[in-house]
């Protein structure tokens, strides 16, 4: 019988998949050792995306410098039946020795451009295949579904509300970076604020409100207990009513130095409720109190209410964001593109790929958009700027991870210039991305080498 799974307070080795390892010893017994090269892209754009933004890569090069088997993971690996000893042996050996480049994260990015190579020995670079698929395509696929709410919401503060309905924990915590990442100014999640440095933001619950005998009590029992944050959420029972309670408050709270920040929103016709509560805070005298609105809310939904006028000053964004509700899955993948030396080439209909090391090139036009990428083979000699940089070598980084902050704000330069008609969330007209005729002419040889073997 084998043993009972080990119990690892992070993901370690065994995250992956059974077929890594099946490769792995097949390599291992035939001697196969030799460089291996494999490039992470996506294939295709989804329906709704004008590009992808590159996220994910901090958390990958800690999973390849910390890459080890533990020892109750090669004991529970033992009992399967699966595995001989002298290759369990070697696995307790194994450590990722090999080279990564990369795109740096927050660069936008389009089909078929690689935005990281692992450059190791063909077992190593085999086994990290469904780790480095699994974080680079979750921070991805949520780093450029938060930027579209960003690019829809200029001027407006936009917060992570995600982390309940995400699909688990590394989930919630992941796409808080990635929000963060593409331009979001704060997440609810408190682990996010631990362990990245993001700015927290959060109010209260609808439970809270209904725990008290009266929506004033509520409300003025919240701001006491936090009268450095006071913004309180407003349609639990009737918005409108309640805002005229916040304004009745004020001054009594004023009186004890408390200041009220704002009001949320987060149910019924946002847009008409923002209006109607803008109004009764103003009379009021609540001109500085702010008007942040939640609840199911999107890039489309957003942009609608931006572009209606709606008196809203910042947006929670949760389930849809979270979740990316209408992409949720980018069709990627981690190919090998050379061994032993050699160029590969896979050829598999619908899923052909490009062979060898390549670089990326990007241009700019006088106004400084982005105006067309060359995907080329490594050294061809590009026009403009090369996105793929070494990163890492002999397994260990050759800088440290730049700070999140400043991944952000190189996120946000380069949303910046991406062309206006790709900013919206309408589909638009595919960005040129050209192959050079020397990678076309690789892909030729290597199919006529296949053919004749």
């Amino acid at each position: 019988m084998p043993l009972a799974p080990p119990r690892l307070a992070a993901p370690g080795a065994l995250l992956t998949d059974l077929y890594q390892l099946t490769m792995l010893q097949g390599y291992v017994e035939r001697d196969m050792l030799d460089t291996a090269v494999f490039e992470f892209f996506a294939r295709r754009l989804p329906a709704r995306r004008n590009f992808y933004l590159a996220a994910g890569l901090e958390q990958a090069l800690d999973y390849l410098e910390t890459l080890r088997f533990e020892q109750a993971e090669l004991d529970w690996l033992s009992g399967l039946g699966l595995f001989r000893p002298a290759f369990l042996d070697y696995l307790a050996g194994l450590r990722f020795t090999g080279e990564v480049q990369a795109m740096a994260e927050g660069t936008p990015f389009f089909a078929d451009e690689p935005i990281l190579r692992v450059v190791a020995p063909l077992p190593e670079a085999q086994l990290v295949e469904s780790r480095l698929i699994n974080l680079l395509h979750f921070e991805t696929l949520i780093a450029s579904k938060a930027a579209r709410v960003v690019l829809a919401a200029p001027g407006k503060r936009l917060v992570d509300f995600g982390l309940r309905r995400a699909h688990g924990a590394e989930a919630g915590l992941l796409a808080a970076r990635a929000g963060y990442l593409a331009g979001f100014h704060a997440t609810a999640t408190l682990l996010a604020g631990a362990q990245f440095g993001i700015p927290l933001a959060g109010t209260m619950a609808h439970s809270f409100v209904l725990a008290h005998a009266d929506e004033t009590e509520a409300f003025e029992h919240f701001a006491r207990s936090l009268p450095q944050s006071v913004v309180l959420l407003i349609d639990t029972y009737d918005t409108e009513a309640a805002a005229r309670k916040v304004v009745e408050l004020a001054p009594r709270l004023a009186a004890a130095g408390i200041r009220v920040q704002g009001v949320r929103l987060d149910s019924g016709d946002l847009g008409a409720h923002a209006r109607r509560v803008r109004a009764i805070l103003d009379a009021g005298g609540l001109n500085g109190a702010t008007v942040f609105a939640s609840g199911n809310l999107d890039e489309y939904s957003i942009r609608k209410l931006v572009g209606e006028g709606a008196p809203i000053d910042g947006f929670g964004v949760g389930t849809r964001l979270d979740t990316s509700s209408d992409a949720p899955a980018l069709d990627c993948a981690y190919k090998l593109q050379e061994y032993a030396g050699q160029p590969r080439r896979k050829r598999s209909e619908g899923k052909a790929t490009w062979p060898g090391r390549k670089q990326v090139w990007r241009r700019y036009d006088a106004a400084g958009h982005c105006c067309g990428d060359s995907l080329m083979l490594e050294g061809e000699a590009g026009e403009g700027e090369a996105l793929i940089r070494p990163v890492m070598r002999d397994g260990r980084r050759l800088a440290p991870s730049p700070p999140l902050a400043e991944v952000r704000a190189h996120a946000l330069r380069q949303l910046d210039r991406l062309p206006p008609a790709l900013r919206g969330p309408e589909p638009a007209a595919g960005y040129p991305v050209t192959v050079s005729e020397t990678l076309r002419a690789l892909a030729e040889r290597v199919d006529r080498l296949a053919g004749q073997g």
